[in-house]
């Protein structure tokens, strides 16, 4: 499986694509950032998103995208426009039927951690030695990337697999009862 993860900004939006060769094997197959100038109007910068957020999905095919929920933030103009651009992120995976999961913070901080109360250095780290990478990717955005896909193939892929058997317990209880 091939997960895209999107830490989502207007300024920079990290991007990480992890493959699971099984759950304990997993790979990187690209990092990066995305920048648009803040001299740019708003939708241009979107425009931007959009435009190079497809270069990536083209490239990479992947089979899920992994966005970071957006929280509320006491910076009201940061939490719109990184929720505008998890909403790029969320359209271009509906314009391809590609699943989406979304996952907090604190819940990539977690499964990548172990506590979802680590800090980004503790989290950087833990996404080298997960990766067996050389060295920390940067900026940090693209890190945060990385971890979301981690954590989706960590926790995502499990979740998936629960609802799945719950709903096929469902389905065979309500057959049985008639």
């Amino acid at each position: 499986m091939i997960v895209l993860g999107v830490d989502p900004g207007l300024t920079r939006c990290g991007l990480g694509v992890v493959e699971s060769k099984s759950h304990q094997n997993l790979v990187m197959r690209g990092v990066g950032v995305i920048t648009t100038s803040k001299e740019l109007d708003l939708e241009y910068r979107l425009l931007e998103l959009e435009t190079q957020l497809t270069l990536w999905i083209d490239r990479y095919q992947p089979d899920v995208i992994a966005v970071e929920r957006v929280f509320s933030q006491l910076n009201v103009k940061t939490a719109m426009s990184t929720a505008q651009a998890a909403g790029v992120a969320l359209l271009l995976a509906a314009r391809r039927a590609i699943p989406v999961a979304m996952h907090t913070p604190t819940e990539v901080k977690a499964s990548v951690t172990g506590s979802g109360r680590a800090d980004k250095r503790q989290v950087a780290t833990m996404v080298v030695s997960i990766l067996k990478l050389d060295e920390i990717p940067k900026p940090v955005d693209s890190t945060d990337a990385l971890a979301l896909a981690i954590c989706h193939l960590w926790r995502g892929t499990g979740n998936t697999r629960m609802a799945d058997a719950l709903a096929k317990e469902k389905k065979r209880l309500k057959a049985v009862a008639g």
